[in-house]
This record gives structure tokens, sequence and C-alpha cells, in this order.
């Protein structure tokens, strides 16, 4: 080939020299050349090393019944149907995702498409948001299921106890804000207010259907509509509330009139003032969200999530979540689902001081449980809180005796060793802020959260 011919065939070529050295002549170089097709002969589980986490996460979830989300599937042999993803691929991406910290459905489609190791729980299974978000809130029962089912697996090889419990509560930030809080009779104008717009936007849509795109059409109705329900929502608990509270005031009048008291015209005015003052109020982005103090001393929307742990192994046996921000009550009601869901009870319950409940600790006690639970200082400072009082029950004497002793205070020190450590590590992962609404959607996120604290107790408790 002619020198001419050679040099106009490498021409089009990127100049793979640098700049002229100061001793003559540039230096060759190999640079980066991104444009050019390849083909691999890879496959995804070559990509992925042998100890990476994700597979421990695989095979936690093959070790799961799933049955009940099988039977859920319509898409079956010899029938139409697109078939779906296999829910054993939706829970390993869950539990994955909130190992790692990751609570948003949207976030977790994305690393679906970008990362290696989401990418390999997929194994070229397409996912989007809509699918993550709805599989996400909408299997409570399963959830619920697959968590007393981990935990009785490590019940089976005897790494996990049910004889000692510990529970505590942490409250969550919900998905409204403190301004989404309206009064009843504000929400009765805001509902007349959605109901008009919606009326208002569909007298638009049947006048000119041609005004606006169908896309952006239905999209402004979906919100108006939404806007609605959620007001509706709102209203109906504030009704509810205001219900409640006049019940209560009958109630408050009934006693009073048995003691011989009369209100005047101005006492009953005053009553009729407090009771305007107190009108309850319901939030139109959750509705069942409710103001809470939190663990900064500030009051935000939030939910109570319960968490229950076994003091030998740290797993989780039960989660519950309401909208209350005492945990007062709240020790008697863990324990029957604790028994109801594993046949026996905990034998000793322990909990810190916001849950000491006389009737709980007489009801736990007649159960044949025994309670360790901090004695709430007397308000008289004199008198000596560990010495039974005389309208004391027998149970709730000897739990104040209990309390007083060495070897209380040193079963008790176990609870923040376990349950604790349950939502501190929760938190880490993300459990700060619901981004969900509505109690059910909130506790599923929660038993999420439960199982993937089991899946981690059995990787470190149960050997490979």
């Amino acid at each position: 080939m002619a020198g001419e011919d050679r040099d106009r065939l490498f021409e089009d070529l990127p100049e793979a020299v640098g700049p002229e050295l100061a001793g003559g002549g540039r230096p060759r170089l190999r640079r980066a050349e991104r444009g050019q097709v390849e083909l691999r002969a890879v496959s995804l589980d070559e990509l992925v090393a042998g100890d990476h986490r994700v597979r421990l996460v695989w095979g936690f979830v093959e070790g799961l019944d799933l049955s009940a989300l099988y039977r859920e599937i319509k898409a079956v042999e010899g029938r139409p149907g697109h078939p779906p993803a296999d829910p054993r691929i939706l829970v390993a991406l869950w539990l994955y995702a909130t190992a790692e910290g990751i609570g948003s459905a949207r976030e977790l489609a994305r690393l679906c498409e970008q990362h290696l190791a989401y990418q390999w729980l997929c194994g070229g299974v397409g996912m989007n948001h809509k699918t993550l978000s709805d599989f996400r809130v909408g299997h409570g029962a399963v959830l619920e299921g697959l968590l007393v089912d981990s935990f009785a697996a490590l019940l089976k090889s005897g790494v996990a106890s049910l004889e000692r419990t510990a529970q505590d509560g942490v409250r969550v930030r919900a998905s409204a804000g403190a301004a989404s809080f309206r009064r009843h009779s504000t929400l009765k104008q805001c509902h007349r207010q959605a109901r008009q717009a919606v009326e208002r936007l569909r007298g638009e849509l049947e006048a000119d259907p041609g005004a606006a795109s169908r896309r952006e059409a239905a999209a402004r109705k979906r919100a108006a509509a939404d806007r609605e329900r959620r007001v509706r929502a709102a209203l109906a608990i504030t009704a509810a509330l205001q219900d409640e509270q006049e019940a209560q005031a009958r109630r408050r009048a009934g006693r009073a009139a048995k003691r011989g008291e009369r209100n005047d015209e101005a006492a009953a005015d005053k009553q009729g003032e407090a009771a305007g003052e107190k009108e309850p109020r319901a939030s139109t982005s959750d509705a069942q969200a409710r103001v809470m103090k939190m663990a900064d001393g500030g009051f935000r929307p939030a939910y109570n999530v319960q968490f229950a742990a076994d003091t030998r192994s740290g797993a989780v046996a039960g989660v519950a979540l309401d909208n209350l921000g005492s945990d007062m009550g709240k020790m008697a009601p863990m324990n029957d689902a604790l028994a109801k869901a594993y046949g026996r009870r905990p034998c000793q319950h322990l909990a810190d001081g916001g849950f000491a409940k006389l009737d709980d600790i007489e009801a736990l006690a007649q159960a044949g449980v025994v309670t360790f639970v901090p004695v709430p200082a007397p308000r008289d400072k004199r008198r000596d809180r560990h010495q039974p009082r005389p309208d004391d029950a027998p149970a709730v004497a000897a739990w104040r005796r209990r309390m007083a002793g060495e070897e209380a205070k040193a079963i008790y020190k176990q609870r923040a060793a376990t349950v604790e450590l349950v939502n501190a590590q929760a938190r880490n992962r993300g459990l700060t802020q619901f981004l969900v609404r509505g109690i059910a959607k909130a506790k599923a996120v929660a038993l999420w959260h439960a199982l993937a604290h089991n899946m981690a107790c059995t990787w470190r408790l149960v050997p490979a």
C-alpha cells in the first residue's frame, strides 16, 4: 500500500499522541474511546461477588413461605393474562432496600436500572415505581405472617426465646405537615370547596373536551377528586372525635348531677367556650395521623410504632402501630398478641416507665407474666415509691416490691440493650418519617423494618 493511501486510511482515527515535549517528539498514548461497541460474554451472576450481601438477602427470601402471595396471582397456565413479577423478587428488593436505608419506591426503581446488586435481584425482570409502591403496602397481613415465621425459625433453632421480651415505642413522623390540620368547622368549608372544584372541572371538560389534552385533563380530575377524598376522610375523623367529646361531656355532667352540683348560665357559657377552643382537628394530608410529642421535645404529626424484641437474640417478635402518643396501656395488648401468634406467652415482660399502667400489670400477673417496669415517682417525694399502697392489688404490690430488688434492676437493664437497639437500627435504616399515609400502610413499612432486622439477626446467629 502506498504511503499516501495509508495516511488517508487512518486519518479519521483519534490522535493517539500527546503534546510535543521539550526534548522533541510527542508521546504516544492509549486514549479512551467510549463510543466503541463491544460484545462481552458475561452474566449478571458473574458480576456480583460471591460474598456480596445481596446473595444473603436472596438466600433468606428463598427460605420464606410466600404461598400467600402466590395464591393471589391470577395469571395461570392455560389462561390469558400478563405474568406478574415473581413475589420473591419484590420481597428481596424491599428487604435489601430497607437494609440499605432506601425508603422511596421511585429511588428503588431507579436503582433497579442503574445499580448492579438490584439488577442482580431483578434478573432481567422489569420494575417500575408503581409496582414497587403497591407491593410494599398492599400485603400487611402477609408481612405479619412472615415476621412471625422468621422469629419462629429462630425459636426452633434455639438461638431465640420467648422467656423474656422487651417492648418500647418510637414515634415516627407522619407524611403530613402541621399546617394541614383543620378544625371540624373549617373542614366543612374545605369539603364544600373541594366538591365545587370537582363539579366545576367536570363541567368545563364536558363543555369543551378539547380545552386541554386528555392526559392533562385526567390528571386535573384525579387531583381534584383526591383532594375531596382526603378532606372527606379528615371530616369523618373530626366528626367522630367531636361525638366522643360530647359523650365525655355528658358523662361528666351525669357525675356532677349525682354529686348534687348545679351549673348556672355563666358556667354553661364558660363550658361552651372551652368546648369551642378544643374543637377537634384532623389533617387533610393524612387524616389518621395525630400530633405527638417527639423525642426532641417538639410536637409534630406522627405515628407510634411499638416493637417487642427477645432479650436473648435481639430479634423482633411483634410489631404494633397506632396514632396514640402515649405508651400507657400498650403492654398487655402486645403480650396478648405474642401469645396468639406463638401459642405461648413470654414469661417476663420488660418496658419503660411510660408503660406502667396498673391494670396491665395486674392483668399480666393473672396470666402468669412477671412485669419489669420502673415504678413512677410519687407526687409526695417523702413516700417510698416501692412501698405498696393500701389500695394496691396483690399483683401491683408485688410489682412495687420486686422493682426495688437488685435482681429486677439487672433484668431491666436488658431492655435498653435489645429493643432500644431495634429502634436505633430502624432509625439508621431510614425509619424517621413515613413516606406513606394511613395506619395500615405505615404499619406495613414498620413490618418491613422488623423483617429486615430479623434477617440480619439470622445472618448473625444461625450458621450458614
